[in-house]
């Protein structure tokens, strides 16, 4: 369940065994199926318990998800400028910024992805996905940027359903954390989109109570979170250390009746363990 899956030249530069320890801990305490994976960029070292096993996606996709948007912007498809129209039929739960912005006004691109990625808002991320060619799209793109893992097939609020054995809407920690990692480290998005995806994760509004909890004094994160069904709670992140390297982690969580203050506050104390070993 718990493994070191890639090695680079340099010293591993966090303890394996204390964040194991301390993710078997949680899932004893909250009766929960946890999955964690890191990427330390750092060392290159790659870690992961239950890195392989899949989760639901939920709300987390909603990172990808504009990424994807934002290569069709580098590519010269869509703009982020380009305006739509909504209507009180496209809103669904949880959408605090598109009921915000229906007629006369209109939302842009930017506005949409800011939405979704920085405030969680489901409505924009439904918009988002048909501007990128639906659950196909979406697919396609994971495909691109070799996450043959990460699968979208719902649209929100459906795609939080997280039943245990269903493979629609899921993801593995691995795929998550490797995927961020192409995303933002690799040439398959231009600076600039980087930059744009960055501001809206930095800026997340819906993520205080997670690993920014334990984040130490002088480091920056940039997150997505998510929850959904049988207790269902994830996050995506960059983490960006003082001095080194950044490190990438998602965690996800499921199958417990935990409340979403105890999943967390189980989430902030992972984060608490993983940075105390990098400093």
């Amino acid at each position: 369940m718990a493994g070191m899956l890639a090695a680079g030249a340099n010293a591993y530069a966090f303890n394996g065994n204390w964040l194991q320890q301390a993710t078997q801990r949680e899932e004893e305490a909250l009766n929960a199926r946890i999955g964690v994976a890191v990427i330390d960029k750092e060392s290159g070292m790659t870690w992961s318990y239950r890195g392989d096993e899949a989760f639901p996606i939920n709300s987390t996709h909603k990172a990808y998800l504009c990424a994807a948007l934002l290569e069709k912007v580098d590519q010269k498809q869509l703009a982020l400028s380009d305006r739509t129209t909504l209507s009180k039929r496209d809103l669904v739960a949880y959408s605090p910024i598109t009921e915000t912005l229906l007629p006369p006004q209109t939302a842009s691109n930017a506005q949409l992805c800011e939405a979704a990625v920085s405030y969680s808002d489901n409505t924009a991320a439904n918009k988002v996905l048909e501007k990128i060619g639906g659950v196909d799209g979406f697919n396609g793109f994971m495909r691109s940027i070799g996450d043959q893992k990460t699968r979208l097939d719902r649209k929100e609020p459906e795609l939080n359903e997280g039943t245990p054995g269903d493979p629609r809407d899921t993801t593995t920690p691995v795929a998550a954390v490797r995927s961020l990692d192409q995303i933002f480290f690799s040439d398959h998005l231009s600076r600039s989109s980087k930059s744009e995806l960055k501001t809206w994760m930095v800026n997340d509004k819906v993520a205080a109570d997670l690993l920014r909890k334990s984040l130490p004094a002088g480091w920056d994160i940039a997150d997505k979170t998510g929850a959904g069904g049988y207790g269902s709670r994830s996050i995506v992140a960059v983490v960006y250390p003082r001095g080194k390297k950044p490190l990438l982690v998602s965690i996800y969580i499921t199958q417990t009746k935990a409340t979403l203050g105890e999943s967390n506050a189980a989430i902030a104390r992972m984060g608490a363990i993983l940075f105390k070993s990098m400093q």
